[in-house]
């Protein structure tokens, strides 16, 4: 049937679909850049870096506010696992150190962590996250994030000396040496 203007009903209720269907895309945008700001926002406040562009590298590289907690533990794992595999001892050391930095088990962040026991995080993201994490200490802000460059260090040895020489004491590998220096240089660079 058609009006006086000349538009039957069936185009009528097409055209009322159609920005209908818009505007709830609009309002799942609205929504999505929302919480895409919150998620920003917890990002900053916990590591206390306001650098948008290193906001979204923490993003890109997997990090939620769920998971930051895992952010310091990255030199960490760059060691364990500089002699291509991450020994019991390691994961052991590796995940005790991960409870007493309040990253439950079960938790988003220990499953990230359990993974990156199993799998080796690439190159780049050792990389990355090493450059973040000097930029995090840059500003210490982020309460959640409390560590200083000396105790990463301290860890990282730790775990350099965890499955070394008699009885897992005193060898570190040239691996693992040249793992050292590098997140040393990392953290000095800063």
């Amino acid at each position: 049937m058609s009006n006086n203007d000349g538009i039957t009903d069936d185009v009528r209720k097409r055209e009322e679909e159609y920005f209908r269907r818009k505007d709830r895309e609009l309002l799942e945008r609205m929504r999505q850049s929302a919480a895409d700001a919150a998620t920003r926002k917890s990002i900053e406040d916990a590591t206390g870096i306001h650098d948008p562009e290193q906001i979204q590298e923490l993003q890109a590289l997997g990090f939620t506010p769920e998971t930051l907690p895992l952010l310091p533990l990255i030199p960490v794992l760059q060691v364990a696992w500089a002699e291509g595999g991450v020994s019991a001892a390691e994961r052991t050391m590796i995940i005790d150190l991960a409870r007493s930095r309040d990253i439950a088990a079960g938790s988003a962040a220990d499953a990230q962590l359990q993974e990156w026991l199993e799998e080796k995080p690439s190159d780049a993201t050792f990389r990355k996250a090493s450059r973040l994490i000097a930029a995090m200490l840059d500003h210490p802000a982020g309460a959640e994030m409390q560590v200083s460059a000396d105790d990463l260090m301290k860890y990282c040895e730790q775990i350099a000396h965890a499955s070394g020489g008699l009885f897992g004491i005193g060898k570190v590998s040239a691996g693992e040496k040249a793992a050292l220096q590098q997140i040393a240089a990392q953290l000095k660079a800063r």
